[in-house]
């Protein structure tokens, strides 16, 4: 199988660590802190800047839309940064220091946006090289490359797991600032566990201008063929992004507002935190990844290598589905005039996290399998733009939340999955990308 992904270095081999090489933990670890960080920050953005800094709902939703944006644009200039100047490692530390400042900044109310500012940059310079380094562990006739995203983005969703349930519970009952300086220490950590089993991963031997030598590389025709078909991926990926993105913004206002919290336990009426809804998604995602990958090991063996395309397809349309029964809830609760029950939020969850994983883990085994060795960051980087367009187009809709029905709302967002889906099928028949 073709790996775009290794770079420099030769990928580390011998020991393994559940059928993996043991650097496969180290990266997901690494990822999963900065996940804890960067969604420990998002949980609860939304809410501090509505009922701390008082701002607008139309307001608050703009900037958390743009800040997203940000945040998923400046890795494909990281990117370049990485494949240019830097280099894998110093990269990733950089990243990871300016990340670790900006969520210690969010502490001081009037360091809000210069915060936000250093997270976007340095979530650019990580998360490129990072993920590059995953397909660097692997031979490029390894066929357990094929299932170490999958693994991978489990592991970082550990951190989407955790963060709203530590961040969220220490912002909204101790305060603000004890939630955003949480973040930074997960940051801190994932910092100190990259940089002390960073012998674990694959060598990052280039100078500078050995550096800049390989970015120059001619390209292939077959790499330019590679490359027209992850710029197509990349752009359906935006429709799929604009309605997947909802789910931190004005889903989050959904479950504080239209949703009935409140449990019985032990006799006492208990109101769930809305922060905590938002640990729904990566938990589905841990829980339900290793059974998807053995359905996958099983079919390819009864019936080969599966059209990527095609499943990523599939995903799209159930997305769309949980935005269709977000509709139905939508429908509900204007008909009462009540908060309706936490099952149609849960549903939504569910069937959002299933299309999801059909979608962004495959996105990310293309864009590692396909990508040209030369320009492998970068690449990797152009693959966060749809989530930058996406984010940034989601925060505009979401502008629009209270004036328009929420029947309408959520039908416009389950269109744009629909439309993704009906493409991506049709580039499966077109390009159809079979990996082992």
């Amino acid at each position: 199988m073709p790996s775009g992904t290794a770079v420099a270095g030769s990928p580390v081999s011998g020991r393994t660590l559940f059928g993996h090489p043991p650097g496969l933990t180290v990266l997901f670890m690494t990822q999963m802190w900065a996940e804890f960080s960067y969604f420990g920050l998002q949980a609860l953005l939304v809410y501090y800047m509505t009922q701390h800094l008082g701002f607008s709902q139309a307001k608050s939703s703009l900037i958390y839309g743009a800040y997203g944006a940000a945040s998923f644009f400046s890795p494909f200039f990281g990117g370049i940064v990485a494949d240019r100047w830097l280099g894998r490692t110093r990269s990733v530390v950089s990243g990871a220091l300016l990340m670790m400042f900006g969520h210690f900044a969010m502490a001081f109310e009037g360091l809000l946006f210069p915060a936000l500012a250093l997270v976007a940059l340095g979530n650019g310079l990580f998360m490129p090289p990072l993920a590059v380094q995953v397909g660097g562990l692997y031979a490029d006739d390894d066929p357990r490359q094929a299932q170490a995203f999958s693994a991978y983005y489990m592991g970082i969703n550990l951190g989407g797991l955790l963060a709203p349930l530590a961040c969220g519970t220490l912002g909204e009952l101790y305060g603000w600032h004890w939630g955003f300086a949480a973040a930074g220490f997960g940051m801190l950590i994932g910092l100190v566990v990259y940089l002390r089993f960073r012998h674990l991963l694959p060598s990052d031997p280039l100078n500078r201008s050995q550096i800049r030598t390989a970015g120059r590389a001619a390209l292939s025709p077959k790499d330019w063929v590679n490359l027209r078909l992850l710029i197509a991926i990349i752009a359906v990926v935006v429709l799929f992004r604009i309605g997947y993105e909802q789910s931190g913004n004005v889903i989050a206002l959904w479950v504080q507002q239209q949703t009935d919290r409140s449990l019985d336990l032990f006799g006492a009426r208990v109101e769930i935190p809305a922060t905590w809804f938002q640990s729904i998604n990566p938990l589905l995602i841990i829980a339900l990844t290793p059974f998807l990958m053995r359905y996958w090991a099983r079919r390819a063996e009864r019936h080969g290598p599966a059209n990527l395309l095609a499943r990523m397809s599939i995903g799209c349309a159930v997305a769309a589905l949980s935005m269709g029964l977000m509709v139905i809830a939508a429908a509900l609760n204007a008909r009462t005039g009540s908060p309706v029950g936490a099952e149609w939020v849960i549903g939504y969850f569910v069937l959002l996290t299933l299309g999801e994983l059909l979608v962004i883990p495959i996105g990310l085994t293309l864009v590692g399998a396909l990508s040209p060795v030369q320009i492998a960051a970068m690449t990797m980087g152009a693959w966060y733009i749809a989530k930058f367009l996406g984010s940034l187009l989601a925060g505009a809709m979401g502008a629009y939340w209270g004036i328009i029905p929420a029947t309408v709302f959520f039908a416009l967002g389950a269109a744009s999955v629909l439309v993704a889906a009906l493409f991506l099928l049709l580039l499966s028949r077109i390009h159809p990308v079979r990996l082992g």
